[in-house]
């Protein structure tokens, strides 16, 4: 006979939220009759119409708790919850006949990248700007255009594709007719999702071009069957970047100039050049060289400025151009250089600027003239006017040797500087040549624009996770604080140069910073296995008109050299003894690892001095700890007292090692702690007792932990300190302080931690215990801190860390009893030694 039992939903499932990666808790709850047999439900979970958990079978990556079935709940537990995860999961109970289900939708929560990408803009003519959000989830997003911090009403496209992992991207369009007023005009996009704290906003300053206007014009000619030269004058354009292409009835015309053949056979060229304002007033002479293959000394004309324009002409002095450095390096010295020829240059005065800021000598500090010179090291002028150039500056002139012997004198004048990119970029020194005692200047020149040099800081090889398709590893370099803009990578194997990875232009293209330095990286892939075992070598090179030889940054592959400690024994002076070596940190796994005897001195290389230690011999591992990190511990047990003598030596080998790592193991005296019979116990009188053991006389240091607890204890903070009594016998004190509070039992997520300065490796206690117990600690009530607080002001002489103070939850419904127990360990005891204070059943009860 059956009875139909009808269920009640308990209402409707939130959905749930969460990060990749994490855990998810899907609840599901029903309202039970009190006469039904919960082993009777029949409770099933399903996803995109599979069955993914029920009571006799549940999927991997998954967990159905049926613990709390008897009032109708049935969560599910989704463990490193996936992209593909994400999407409606139904709940379905039954019992005979009667059914009811729920739907509880699971959704990830990823912020977005956000970048905008900016194409060519051109004045007066249609842009259209993406803003791209990359990688995120839910679909749910906005995106807001601003122009100068307003936002911009125009409507905007939107677009939103789910990716293949799940994710979606996104992209906005803005499209605008770029105006004269939009010129250094920042631009913002602002996205908003709800998987971030605050919208994601990216600017970006349009650098528009403005065509040019171009006119084309005709040079006059002799006759109609003569040459005929055009000229091309193009104006009004920005930046200054253009070329010209001349055309004629579609074709492109050469740029070259054309040579005319004469009755001869001769050839007859012109060339044409404009010397700018500035060129022509340096004044000097201008030489035409006739280049031709294979010619060393080619043939060239001269013609003196002075001759052309005899204003300009020199009374009597010669001035030659500025001499710039063949290359200036940032953080390098410098120097730049001019000279003056004449009858009187010995009467003359230089005063150089950078720009139109006049240079004064920063390292001037008295004034000085050498006896050999009537010149001043620095200018007169100097003195008179304010330092504006910023930077290093040395000022100095002195007069050619040969003047003394010659009517025609010679004065040199330099500067030494050190180039600063946000100083001396694109800029040019100038100089103002005069007689001393006038101000009237006689001569000027200007410098060309010189490229100041920076060489780039190159990163080691990084790598990336294999991909799943078909487990291949990207590897990146990266340049930066380069200049100028250009640079080159390449990559090698063994096998021959590798063609690097397309990545985009905005990260593949130099970025400057807000020094102006460049930085840029560079990609390429290999398939994961051939990088595995280190076999391959990869190197990249970079190249930088800045270095002299390129920069090579070279790898293996995957490949980590391991971490061996020393030597650990595990018992007594007498009789078998245990040794272990930790070996961390390594990859490959592949590892070997070899015990050996050695006899007499270790400078003895006599053939037979080393034997292999086989039996007892064990390694345990490799364990792999990290993505791509091993560990492993090497044993040798029961070493007898015939291989006492001389010293064991434990050696590892690996692929990663030039030559073998070999730890030496000595038969030290090790002394026992003395230990005391009991544990030190003081309580006040609001429920704070202060455990302490004193250990004395061992050696080495012994190793002690602390746990306390009811029915079951839990690792507790501590506080040792170390020191001598006073027959000069080392001593080792630890104290644990701890708040005994009755209540619910805390999980053991949430259970005080150990943080001690000496940790036996079965231990693992790390950061996250303290801060574990951090967060118990403030759970605390009002009236418990108040208790710990009084507590610290009567005991100062203990010197109590509240850091350190546990706080040990007991059940009170089940009448626990606390029970405090150390567990002390030692090389020279065979089993660890354990001391316990456990509580008056009769205090408990009270």
């Amino acid at each position: 006979m059956s009875f139909h039992i009808f269920l009640a939903f308990s209402g409707p499932s939130a959905d749930v939220s969460v990060s990749p990666g994490s855990t998810a808790v899907l609840n599901c709850s029903f309202t039970l009759p009190p006469q039904i047999d919960d082993s009777l439900l029949n409770i099933t979970w399903s996803f995109n119409g599979l069955v993914i958990a029920s009571r006799n079978h549940t999927q991997p990556g998954f967990f159905l708790n049926t613990t709390a079935s008897f009032v109708g709940s049935f969560p599910l537990t989704v463990y490193n919850a996936t992209p593909d995860q994400q999407g409606v999961y139904e709940c379905r109970m039954s019992h005979n006949e009667t059914h009811y289900s729920t739907d509880v939708t699971l959704t990830m929560t990823v912020p977005p990248l956000v970048s905008i990408i900016i194409p060519e803009v051109v004045l007066k003519r249609k842009t259209m700007v993406e803003c791209w959000a990359r990688s995120f989830s839910p679909p749910q997003i906005m995106f807001t255009w601003t122009r100068a911090g307003n936002k911009i009403q125009e409507p905007q496209k939107l677009q939103v594709n789910r990716t293949e992992d799940g994710l979606y991207d996104a992209v906005s369009w803005l499209t605008f007719i770029p105006q004269t007023s939009d010129h250094n005009t920042s631009f913002g996009c602002e996205v908003q999702h709800m998987a971030l704290v605050k919208p994601i906003r990216e600017e970006f300053t349009p650098h528009i071009t403005v065509l040019p206007k171009v006119s084309v014009s005709a040079v006059p000619s002799a006759s109609h069957s003569s040459p005929l030269t055009l000229s091309c004058d193009v104006s009004g354009f920005h930046p200054d970047k253009v070329s010209i292409l001349w055309m004629q009835n579609g074709k492109v015309l050469s740029n070259l100039p054309l040579s005319v053949q004469n009755e001869e056979g001769m050839y007859r060229r012109h060339q044409y050049h404009t010397l700018s304002v500035e060129e022509r007033s340096r004044g000097g002479e201008v030489q035409c060289v006739a280049q031709q293959p294979n010619v060393q000394e080619p043939a060239y004309g001269t013609i003196a400025l002075s001759t052309v324009d005899p204003r300009e002409k020199l009374k009597s002095l010669n001035v030659s151009a500025i001499v710039l450095p063949p290359r200036v390096v940032v953080g390098k010295k410098g120097r730049v250089t001019i000279s003056v020829e004449g009858r009187l240059a010995e009467r003359v005065q230089t005063t150089w600027y950078l720009n139109d800021a006049p240079i004064t000598d920063t390292t001037y500090k008295a004034a000085y003239t050498p006896r050999t010179s009537r010149v001043s090291v620095v200018s007169e002028k100097s003195s008179l006017l304010p330092s504006a150039a910023s930077g290093y500056y040395k000022l100095h002139t002195q007069m050619s040797p040969r003047s003394s012997s010659s009517s025609m004198k010679q004065l040199f004048s330099s500067v030494t500087f050190i180039p600063d990119l946000s100083v001396h970029k694109g800029a040019i020194f100038r100089c103002h040549i005069s007689y001393k005692g006038k101000d009237k200047i006689v001569a000027e020149r200007v410098s060309d624009k010189f490229t100041i040099l920076a060489p780039p800081e190159v990163s080691g090889i990084q790598f990336s996770e294999p991909n799943e398709e078909g487990g291949i590893v990207t590897m990146t370099a990266q340049a930066s604080r380069f200049h100028p803009d250009i640079i080159t990578f390449r990559w090698f194997c063994e096998g021959g140069e590798l063609s690097p990875v397309s990545i985009p232009q905005a990260l593949a293209a130099p970025r400057p910073d807000a020094d102006g330095f460049f930085s840029a990286m560079s990609q390429c892939r290999l398939p994961a296995a051939e990088l595995e075992r280190g076999e391959t070598r990869v190197w990249v090179t970079v190249h930088h008109t800045a270095l002299k030889q390129p920069i090579t940054r070279q790898t293996r592959g995957f490949i980590k050299k391991p971490t061996v400690s020393e030597i650990i024994s595990s018992s007594a002076a007498e009789g078998p003894v245990t040794l272990a070596c930790d070996i961390t940190d390594f990859y490959p796994p592949e590892i070997s690892v070899r015990w050996l005897h050695v006899n007499g001195n270790e400078s003895e290389e006599e053939e037979g001095s080393e034997r292999e230690i086989r039996d007892g011999a064990e390694l345990w591992g490799p364990l792999q700890t990290l993505p791509r990190t091993f560990r492993a511990k090497a044993l040798l047990q029961e070493l007898h007292e015939t291989t006492r003598g001389g010293d064991i030596v434990c050696r590892v080998t690996h692929c990663s090692l030039l030559k073998p790592v070999d730890k030496v193991w000595r038969n030290t005296q090790m002394v026992a702690p003395s230990i005391p019979p009991s544990l030190s116990v003081r309580w006040s009188t609001d429920g704070v007792g202060i455990f302490s053991v004193l250990l004395s006389g061992g050696k080495p240091t012994a190793e002690v932990l602390w746990a306390a607890g009811g029915t079951t204890v839990s690792k507790l903070l501590s506080r040792e300190r170390e020191g001598e009594n006073r027959e000069g016998k080392p001593e080792l004190r630890s104290v644990c302080v701890l708040l005994r509070s009755t209540g619910r039992q805390e999980s053991d997520s949430r259970r005080a931690g150990h943080a001690r300065k000496i940790r036996p490796p079965s231990v693992d206690c790390n950061a996250a215990c303290e801060r574990t117990d951090e967060r118990a600690d403030g759970m605390r009530s009002a009236r418990e801190d108040k208790q710990l607080n009084e507590h610290m002001e009567e005991n100062d002489d203990e010197d109590v860390d509240p850091s350190y103070i546990n706080t040990v939850r007991l059940r009170k419904e089940k009448k626990e009893r606390l029970r405090v127990t150390v567990e002390i360990t030692h090389p020279a005891l065979r089993l660890p030694a354990y001391l316990t204070w456990t509580e008056a059943a009769e205090e408990a009860s009270s």
